[in-house]
């Protein structure tokens, strides 16, 4: 039997792949493989030495960097960071976004069984809204100075007293009921028919009381929610408190239409520039509509409830929501 021989030229920078298998071997191959040499061969295992790439070649032993999981933290903190400021209320309110409440709107609360007539009237609104009622209150906050725009807000807020005196009772509140009474009067007065606000200064609380949330306080807790054409979002329990209020209402009062819709306008503008304040906090958010009608809703359970929506934002709780007052359709009539 014949074996080949490695040639003798073979130099450490050259190694030859050798198999050593480690089946029964002859005589023969044993004295061939003691002359190989030693530098590649291993006992009872095959081994395989590499042959080094062609001269000229570049061979790049760079292994790729392991992944920084400090990066990828602080690149999620960052995003987390760089959340819209409604986006933030919007989790505050419902909890971190992608939760089962969001999703449902918080059940139980709300109560939209007609979301698609609403859905359509709250994109009615918010056209109305960015090219009517907007422009109309920046030019109404760029035009009309501070202490006039606080006057107004004075004069109308002072309107909506009788009908909170009304309901404070009904609800069983006749603290309230006795303050809204006495702010009426003294602003009234004083105040120069509700331009100035010294009952403020007389520590007499300015409450916010209607007929709707009466009859929420006597047991019609869970209403459906509706939006308004031009009027914006109420529940149905709120539409008849209105028809409850009409009566109480100064501006009812008011026949000459020349003077009365005048006033409900510049109303409704000065509503609209308190606004102004909040708009900021409805950007970037995915689903307006949502948002809106949850928030409001949240907002109106706090009206009835008081302490259960400790958990509001300020913004929420003090936010005006339009009156029976400007109402340009008299309820009742």
């Amino acid at each position: 039997m014949q074996t080949a021989t490695p040639p003798t030229d073979t130099t450490a920078s050259e190694p030859t792949t050798q198999d050593v298998a480690p089946t029964q071997p002859t005589s023969d191959v044993n004295v061939t493989m003691q002359s190989t040499p030693t530098d590649a061969v291993a006992t009872d295992a095959t081994v395989t030495t590499e042959t080094p790439p062609p001269t000229g070649e570049a061979v790049s032993t760079e292994t790729p960097p392991p992944t920084d999981a400090s990066a990828t933290a602080d690149a999620e903190a960052q995003s987390e960071t760089n959340a819209t400021a409604a986006e933030g209320d919007f989790n505050d309110l419902y909890g971190p976004t992608g939760s089962t409440d969001v999703a449902r709107g918080q059940a139980g609360v709300v109560w939209d069984p007609w979301e698609p007539y609403n859905r359509k009237i709250h994109r009615l609104n918010n056209a109305v809204d960015r090219y009517v009622a907007h422009p109309l209150a920046k030019a109404y906050v760029k035009a009309v100075p501070r202490p006039v725009r606080s006057g107004v807000s004075n004069f109308f807020s002072n309107l909506g007293q009788p009908i909170t005196a009304v309901n404070a009772l009904l609800q069983g509140k006749p603290k309230l009921a006795a303050h809204a009474a006495g702010r009426f009067l003294l602003n009234s007065t004083l105040g120069i028919g509700g331009l100035f606000d010294p009952a403020t200064d007389a520590h007499l609380e300015n409450g916010n009381e209607d007929f709707g949330q009466s009859l929420g306080v006597w047991g019609w807790k869970r209403s459906r929610y509706v939006e308004l054409p031009l009027f914006g979002p109420r529940t149905f329990r709120d539409i008849v408190g209105m028809v409850g209020d009409a009566p109480l209402s100064p501006m009812r009062g008011l026949e000459e239409d020349k003077i009365r819709v005048p006033l409900q306008g510049l109303q409704l503008v000065d509503l609209r520039a308190q606004l102004m304040s909040t708009d900021a906090l409805r950007e970037g958010v995915q689903d307006d509509y949502t948002l809106v009608r949850d928030a409001w809703m949240q907002r109106r359970m706090y009206q009835i409830n008081g302490e259960a929506g400790d958990n509001l934002p300020d913004y929420l709780k003090d936010a005006p929501i339009i009156p029976v007052n400007a109402m340009p359709v008299r309820p009742g009539n």
